[in-house]
C-alpha cells in the first residue's frame, strides 16, 4: 500500500472550531484621532509630510476620510498631496510607541477571553474561542463582547470575522468595515467566496494572482470551477492551497503565544571595560532594555541574574530572588549593582556583561470589565 500524500485529501473540512479574527479599523489613524479629536475633521494621512522632506515618504495608513480620495497604505506620501484638497489634507508622522501601548491594552482584553490567541500585527489577531474563559458557546456573542469592550474602554472600533478557520475569519473581517461583524459558516463558505476577486484572497500573493488572472481566473467562482489537477500542475503546493482556500478549507491552528522562560541582554566588548563607572552605565542600560522587553510582553520577573566574564575568560554569575516580581528598570538595575559588588571585580577588566530576569509570570493588570 502506498503512503498517502497531501494531494489525495484536498477537501477535508474541519468545521468544529470557532475562530474570530479581530481587525482594528484604520488603527494608527484612529488612535491619532482619539488623541487629537480635531484630526477627525481632516483627511488624515499617517506619514511624514513630503512637502517638508523633498517629496519623500511612504504612507503607513490613512483615515477613512482620506481613503475616500483614493489614498491608501504603502502609497508614496506625495500622492496624497496630489489627490486630497489642500484645505483637508493633514499629515502626521507615525507614533509607534503609542500604537504599541494601545495594542498591548487590546491584547489584555484578548487574554481575558482565551489563552489561544495569535497576534498578526499591532492591529489584528486571531482568537480560537472553541474553548474560552467566558464559558460561552456562541462565538457571535463573544465577538460582540470584544467589540463593545474595545469601544467602551479604548474608544476605538474594530471589525470582526467569525468562522471555522483562520482564512475565512480573516476574509470575513475584511468584508464589512468599519465596525463590522461578519459570520461565515461551512454551509455559506463557497457562496461567500464565489464572487470575491482573487486579489481579496488572503494568502495569495500578487505574483500568483497575476498568473491566475492570465489563466482567465478572476474570482473565487473561477477557482471553484478549476480542477485540482490543473491548479497543482500549474502551481505545485501553492495550487493545493489555492484549491482548498477557494472551498473554504484551512486547517492551520491559531498559534498561542509561548511565555518566555527568561528575558535578558548581554554584551561582549572588543575593548575590555576597565572601571566601575563604565560598568554602572552598562548595567543601567541593560536593565532598561530588559524592563522594556518585559513590559512589552506583559511579564514580570522575580529573579535577577548577572553574568560577567573577565579578560582571562573566567565567567561569574550571581542571582537574587526578589521579594516581589517586577518589570521596573530601577529595581533590576539596583539589584544587578548589588550582585556585581559581591564579586569584588570593580577594578578587573571585563570582556562581557549580562543581565537576565527569570522566574517569569504574566503581569496582573487591573482587568477591563467585559460586557
Amino acid at each position: 500500500m502506498s503512503s498517502m500524500s497531501f494531494l489525495e485529501l484536498p477537501e477535508i473540512i474541519n468545521d468544529n472550531r470557532q475562530i474570530i479574527h479581530v481587525d482594528m479599523d484604520a488603527f494608527y489613524a484612529s488612535v491619532e484621532e482619539r488623541e487629537h479629536p480635531q484630526y477627525r475633521q481632516k483627511a488624515l494621512v499617517i506619514a511624514p509630510d513630503p512637502r517638508k522632506h523633498n517629496g519623500h515618504g511612504v504612507i503607513t495608513t490613512a483615515n477613512y476620510r482620506a481613503r475616500q480620495y483614493g489614498v491608501g497604505s504603502a502609497m508614496p506620501a506625495i500622492k496624497a498631496v496630489e489627490l486630497i484638497p489642500f484645505s483637508e489634507l493633514l499629515f502626521t508622522s507615525p507614533n509607534f510607541t503609542l500604537y504599541r501601548q494601545v495594542s498591548n491594552q487590546i491584547h489584555q482584553i484578548f487574554t481575558q477571553v482565551t489563552d489561544t490567541w495569535e497576534p498578526v500585527a499591532l492591529d489584528e489577531a486571531y482568537l480560537d474561542v472553541t474553548a474560552n474563559k467566558l464559558h460561552l458557546n456562541d462565538p457571535i456573542q463573544i465577538a460582540l463582547i470584544i467589540q463593545r469592550t474595545i469601544k467602551r474602554h479604548l474608544h476605538l472600533t474594530c471589525s470582526v470575522g467569525i468562522s471555522y478557520n483562520k482564512f475565512l475569519a480573516k476574509m470575513a473581517s475584511d468584508y464589512s468595515k468599519p465596525f463590522g461583524r461578519t459570520v461565515v459558516t461551512s454551509a455559506q463558505a463557497r457562496n461567500f467566496l464565489a464572487p470575491l476577486p482573487i486579489s481579496k484572497f488572503h494568502g495569495i500573493g500578487h505574483a500568483t494572482q497575476e498568473k491566475l488572472n492570465r489563466l482567465g481566473l478572476q474570482i473565487g467562482r473561477d477557482l471553484q470551477q478549476t480542477s485540482f489537477d490543473f491548479l497543482t500542475r500549474k502551481f505545485g503546493k501553492t495550487g493545493f492551497m489555492i484549491y482548498q482556500r477557494a472551498r473554504g478549507i484551512d486547517n492551520e491552528p491559531v498559534k498561542a503565544q509561548r511565555q518566555s522562560k527568561s528575558i535578558g541582554r548581554e554584551q561582549t566588548f572588543n575593548r575590555p571595560v576597565f572601571n566601575d563607572q563604565q560598568t554602572q552605565k552598562i548595567f543601567q542600560k541593560m536593565a532598561q532594555q530588559v524592563a522594556k522587553n518585559l513590559q512589552q510582553k506583559h511579564l514580570i520577573g522575580q529573579t535577577v541574574v548577572i553574568k560577567v566574564r573577565t579578560v582571562e575568560f573566567v565567567t561569574y554569575t550571581r542571582r537574587r530572588t526578589l521579594a516581589q516580581a517586577t518589570s521596573d528598570a530601577d529595581v533590576i538595575f539596583q539589584t544587578s549593582q548589588e550582585l556585581f559588588a559581591l564579586l569584588n571585580l570593580q577594578t578587573q577588566p571585563l570582556r562581557l556583561i549580562g543581565v537576565t530576569m527569570t522566574n517569569l509570570r504574566e503581569q496582573s493588570f487591573e482587568e477591563i470589565e467585559l460586557f
